[in-house]
């Protein structure tokens, strides 16, 4: 089996103001709200690096769509790490995700394998991990051996 993730979804509490807080805030590409004429299926995507998505959809929608009981969200059952290319692009998001109204929960500082990371989480309380990693810098960034 090829591990083909292609959309990561959040949930979240309100499909509106998460609009708001990843396109204008965070500058996350989208159509906006898209599935509103489905019962349950308002929903928004972001284009991400390569073919990768963020899906953000209801919460109440999730559990009515999955079966499953509503649960509270918890802040360390899932992280969702952001790669950049420079320290100074690490300083930079967090400072955009804050002035959207993210929480910064650890400043970015210097990591214990040698690279650079901070934590903050969004309004619907999902912890993004912002790094610079050299040893794994993002496929754009990384040097081809052509001209």
């Amino acid at each position: 089996m090829k591990a083909r993730i292609s959309v990561l979804t959040l949930a979240v509490a309100d499909l509106e103001a998460s609009l708001v807080f990843y396109r204008d805030g965070l500058g996350l590409p989208t159509e906006g709200i898209v599935g509103r004429e489905f019962a349950h299926g308002a929903v928004a995507f972001f284009q991400l690096s390569g073919d990768m998505k963020l899906a953000i959809w209801a919460q109440d929608d999730i559990a009515h769509d999955t079966g499953l009981a509503k649960t509270p969200i918890s802040s360390t059952a899932l992280t969702v790490g952001q790669n950049v290319s420079t320290k100074e692009e690490v300083d930079e998001v967090m400072r955009t995700a804050a002035e959207a109204g993210a929480e910064i929960i650890k400043p970015a500082q210097d990591t214990f394998y040698g690279g650079y990371a901070g934590y903050f989480r969004d309004p619907n309380g999902h912890v993004w991990e912002v790094v610079w990693n050299p040893a794994m810098l993002p496929d754009d960034d990384q040097e081809t051996g052509t001209d």
